[in-house]
């Protein structure tokens, strides 16, 4: 068990060469670790804590005893595979890293605030683009937008925040071509895996400095939006649904049925677990194979 655990763990680092299309993740356990709570479990595994409490009928609300064994499935569909960059799925706040044609590292982000208003628009923008540049201890030059914020919150108006320990770039700052878009490190670690941030990619410490000493100046990149992955792949078929928090897909289900009958495999689909995965929405590939 313990060594099922580690290389489990190992997926979110170093993951294997893989062909084109294929899952990662898959059913496994997780061990509560000292200062673990529901939310930052879920941070770091890129669940829904909700999710993780269900699977192992305890109290979302309080705190798992350390050492305890949680049982968790993180089965995952690569959306896309490239010789060398970046992919990072809004919907699944996951971020996927290329080289050498092979699957380097993937792990969970948090990104741009759904809700939205005239002031205020915070989504993380799709796109291409290249990593322009890298920092340690970044000092952060407040973005005009921001300082708007939080003079209408009647919060202090910051203008440059220094390195340390309240600089919310955190100790490392991979900056891109999109305007105030930056993947960074993160102070606020129960924010990864969801919509806080005014746009940036926020990253775990824990992986933002492997990630960091790997990727490399002129690195390309993009940000997509893709929240059902479907993959027919060893005569099984998965599919991989996560909400529509942009509200970007117009029939949702709709775009499902597309998906899965572009696999060729629709006569051998079960209809009614597809139905059960898109109402769910729980984020973990789910096997939709008639038996």
């Amino acid at each position: 068990m313990r060594a099922a655990f580690l290389l489990w763990l190992l997926f979110f680092m170093f993951a294997s060469p893989l062909e084109a299309a294929y899952l990662i993740g898959g059913e496994d356990f997780y061990i509560v670790q000292r200062g673990d709570t529901l939310d930052l479990i879920a941070s770091k595994l890129g669940l829904r804590a909700g999710r993780i409490a269900e699977d192992n009928n305890i109290d979302k609300n309080k705190r798992p005893k350390e050492g305890t064994f949680l049982r968790i499935n993180n089965r995952r569909i690569v959306p896309r595979h490239i010789d060398k960059g970046i992919i990072i799925n809004i919907p699944e706040r996951m971020l996927y890293f290329f080289k050498d044609n092979r699957l380097e590292m993937a792990f969970p982000v948090g990104l741009g605030k759904i809700f939205s208003s005239a002031e205020s628009q915070w989504h993380t923008p799709v796109g291409d683009f290249v990593v322009k540049g890298k920092q340690k201890d970044p000092v952060w030059y407040v973005p005009v937008s921001i300082q708007k914020e939080m003079e209408r919150q009647g919060k202090p108006v910051e203008l440059i925040v220094s390195p340390g320990p309240d600089n919310p770039l955190g100790r490392y700052v991979v900056r891109t071509t999109i305007q105030n878009i930056h993947i960074h490190e993160t102070i606020y670690p129960t924010s990864v895996h969801k919509f806080t941030s005014h746009g940036c990619i926020r990253v775990l410490p824990q992986h933002m400095e492997p990630f960091f000493k790997a990727v490399e100046v002129n690195t390309p990149g993009e940000i997509i939006y893709m929240p059902i992955k479907v993959l027919a792949v060893s005569g099984k078929v998965y599919i991989e649904a996560h909400r529509d928090y942009y509200k970007r897909i117009g029939d949702y289900n709709g775009e499902a049925k597309r998906l899965l009958e572009q696999t060729g495999q629709a006569s051998r689909i079960d209809w009614h677990k597809v139905n059960q995965a898109l109402k769910d929405k729980d984020g973990v590939a789910v096997d939709v194979t008639a038996y």
